[in-house]
């Protein structure tokens, strides 16, 4: 299998190409909000130092978020993209999973909830049991509820939500924190992106709140 890889949920752009023989070409670096003028050169790049070319991907696999939704749309414009001149399926992943997947990766055979934060004090999550099977769907709630769920399932915890989710525990929850990765690992969305199941539909964008100028808008608009 030949597959592309790629993440510009956050201020890190990562990419990786993968095949069948050697192991994967991984590049990573800071973007800001510079991610559709720094992805392609890096695809370009990791595809030329992977030997592959464009017309030979199998796959094409994106992080949908949550995360910058600037960032999200670029990312996921390029996977559907990709995917019309390639007629590779385009594979939406969260970036919840691959925070998981790296925790797993870690400290195998746990149960994880990955949480990011959000605004307003609250954070994205999702749990995930020992074989990163998603127990539930991605959510949005504060730390407290976080830290009650991640107590019910006796649950290690990853991603950059984590210390804040410990601190809500209280005690020495610190413990159970695996990594505190500020932007998903690449090595991590590649292996995901291996077993990764064929989608019925494009990916698309995972908004779990409204995007700061929708909520603006909403605030200053007059009723109709």
């Amino acid at each position: 299998m030949k597959l592309l890889a790629f993440d510009t949920a956050f201020d890190v752009c990562s990419v990786g190409v993968d095949t069948d023989n050697g192991g994967p070409v991984l590049r990573s670096e800071e973007a800001g909000r510079a991610h559709q003028e720094r992805l392609f050169p890096m695809i370009v790049a990791a595809m030329a130092e992977a030997g592959v070319s464009i017309v030979d991907l199998d796959r094409i696999v994106v992080t949908v978020g949550p995360g910058s939704f600037t960032g999200i749309r670029v990312g996921v414009a390029a996977a559907r993209g990709f995917a019309l001149v390639t007629r590779a399926p385009a594979i939406g992943v969260t970036t919840l999973a691959v925070h998981a997947e790296a925790a797993a990766q870690r400290l195998p055979g746990r149960r994880i909830v990955a949480a990011i934060p959000a605004r307003d004090a609250m954070f994205y999550f999702q749990s995930f049991e020992r074989d990163l099977t998603p127990f539930g769907e991605p959510g949005i709630a504060s730390a407290h509820a976080i830290a009650a769920e991640v107590r019910e399932r006796n649950a290690a915890l990853a991603g950059p939500g984590a210390d804040a989710v410990a601190r809500a525990l209280g005690g020495d929850a610190s413990a159970r924190i695996v990594h505190r990765d500020a932007a998903p690992d690449v090595a991590a969305l590649v292996r995901l992106a291996r077993r990764a199941p064929l989608p019925g539909l494009p990916p698309k964008p995972l908004y779990l709140r409204a995007p700061d100028a929708q909520s603006a808008l909403a605030t200053t608009m007059p009723p109709q």
